[in-house]
């Protein structure tokens, strides 16, 4: 399978990608810089964009226009014309040593964001469900590193990992009544290979980046693999379908855990990888606050 890479600098934490139907233009951060980068297919033109933040855990994609951000104090809206952003809400305020992770947004427009303790990983972090009144609810606490969130409304269900627990697990969710059911671990992973960022695909099979895998993995809705795709980097972060007809796989990665060495071995590290998978996937969901 060729495997490209789009032409930005290293990101030390490269995340969330997401797919605009409306600019049709890719979106990614890294989390770390903090940065927020697009990239459009046509022109080639990849900009980086300015935001105030200590760190970007994730975004998403508003009704209103603009995207979301999930900055360490709180939920923005941004503007990328004007480069405008302004305070939503803060789900988990008063905890300087948090920052929030990986979000994503469900059927009924609502956003769901995890959160982590940055300092020591310890199991401390949450998922909150943020509706489009700004209402919190919590569904999970207890998790070091939250991740993975996916949904999957044709089977109504929701998917989440603990990075560090080496699990994903999945529970029944109604998005338009708001019913989370019990979870049931969907799948685990073997060390040093850890569970981060997934999407899915227009079969309703989940794909997850295995961070320190060096690898993209494609369970299908009864956890099982149904393939695997090796990466030239170890560390990829999160992935997500895009281009025009959907069939393009753009996976982010990280280059931060790695020496001087390893950066050498792997030069792509870092960087947006792009790759046909053979199948297309679902359009982004798009948050209604």
């Amino acid at each position: 399978m060729r495997i490209e890479a789009l032409g930005c600098a290293p990101a030390r934490l490269g995340e969330c990608p997401v797919w605009c139907g409306r600019s049709q233009r890719l979106w990614w951060a890294d989390v770390l810089a903090p940065a927020l980068w697009s990239f459009d297919p046509k022109s080639g033109t990849i900009v980086a964009h300015a935001v105030t933040a200590r760190r970007i855990g994730s975004l998403a994609l508003r009704k209103a226009g603009g995207l979301l951000l999930a900055c360490d104090d709180g939920l923005y809206g941004y503007d990328p014309e004007t480069e405008e952003q302004h305070f939503l809400i803060d789900p988990e305020p008063g905890q300087p040593g948090h920052r929030k992770n990986d979000g994503r947004t469900d059927s009924a427009g609502n956003f769901w964001i995890g959160t982590l303790r940055e300092t020591d990983y310890a199991p401390v972090g949450a998922i909150y469900r943020i509706s489009p009144d700004l209402s919190i609810t919590t569904f999970a606490d207890g998790l070091a590193i939250p991740n993975a969130l996916a949904f999957d409304p044709e089977r109504q269900r929701l998917y989440f990992a603990d990075t560090r627990a080496y699990t994903i697990w999945a529970c029944e969710y109604d998005a338009e009544t708001g019913h989370v059911g019990d979870r049931w671990i969907f799948t685990t992973t073997t060390a040093p290979a850890r569970p981060d960022g997934s999407c899915i695909d227009a079969e309703g099979f989940l794909w997850n980046a295995e961070y320190a895998g060096g690898r993209l993995v494609r369970y299908s809705p009864d956890g099982r693999i149904d393939r695997t795709v090796d990466l030239p980097v170890s560390h990829p972060t999160c992935c997500c379908f895009g281009g025009e007809n959907l069939d393009r796989l753009y996976v982010t990665s990280a280059s931060e855990p790695l020496s001087a060495a390893q950066k050498e071995a792997e030069p792509l590290a870092g960087r947006v990888l792009v790759l046909d998978a053979g199948l297309r996937g679902r359009p982004e969901f798009l948050t209604a606050l």
